[in-house]
């Protein structure tokens, strides 16, 4: 049963931290301003007034003992399987539960998601997506930011380079201005906020009611290359 009271419901980050990175290797780890850039987010996790633990979930001996210097728990080493290229976010979920069930007997209500690549979210990010989740009683809540570029006024290459609008059955020339355009949002993967059930017994991954929770697009960036390094560091 969900508790009634919203300051009740315990509340379970993961942080999810393979070693593996294909494009900039020991992504996870690389310095950011003057520290590894999980440690951005397990700071800001351990500041959250409604998260109860914070728990790296990596398959990376050394990960795991950076991430336990700057105060994150990491309990157990993730296994290979769950830490390729090709892995989905659904088991590494559910490791993590049945392992601290098993072990600890723990087992928490609410489960959030803070990936290392998004080292600008805040505290109030978090807590209004887990505000949201609980007032809604959506299956999850996951953080957006406004489109740096319109759906609208994106096209596909068709024969002999014509342009075709990708979204079907829109009327270009009347979304001529910006301010004609209406609003767009994209996933910043930032915040991903669920129930415990939701991914143990329903084993709905991004899926079933899915609610939104708009972020500052300064808080959005999402660390994918060296360039993104270099904009993170002037953000902060």
């Amino acid at each position: 049963m969900k508790p009634s009271a919203i300051d009740n419901y315990n509340t379970l980050a993961i942080i999810p931290a393979r070693g593996g990175s294909k494009g900039i290797p020991r992504k996870n780890i690389k310095p950011l301003a003057g520290k590894p850039l999980i440690a951005w987010t397990i700071e800001t996790a351990l500041k959250t007034p409604c998260i109860d633990r914070v728990i790296v979930s990596t398959d990376d001996k050394e990960i795991a003992e950076i991430a336990k210097n700057y105060g994150a728990e990491a309990p157990f080493l993730r296994p290979a399987v769950f830490a390729e290229d090709s892995s989905t976010d659904l088991p590494v979920y559910q490791h993590a539960v049945d392992w601290l069930i098993e072990n600890e007997k723990y087992q928490p209500d609410i489960i959030v998601w803070l990936r290392p690549t998004a080292p600008l979210r805040s505290c109030q990010d978090i807590e209004e997506a887990r505000r949201k989740l609980i007032e809604t009683q959506a299956d999850w809540v996951r953080t957006v930011c406004h489109v740096e570029h319109h759906p609208y006024w994106v096209f596909k290459n068709g024969s002999n380079d014509k342009l075709i609008p990708f979204v079907e059955n829109i009327k270009i020339e009347e979304y001529l201005r910006r301010q004609l355009l209406p609003e767009a949002f994209r996933l910043n993967g930032a915040v991903d906020v669920t129930w415990c059930e939701t991914v143990m017994e329903k084993k709905l991954l991004y899926s079933g009611d899915v609610r939104g929770q708009i972020m500052k697009s300064e808080h959005s960036v999402d660390i994918d290359n060296d360039l993104d390094f270099i904009l993170a560091e002037i953000l902060m």
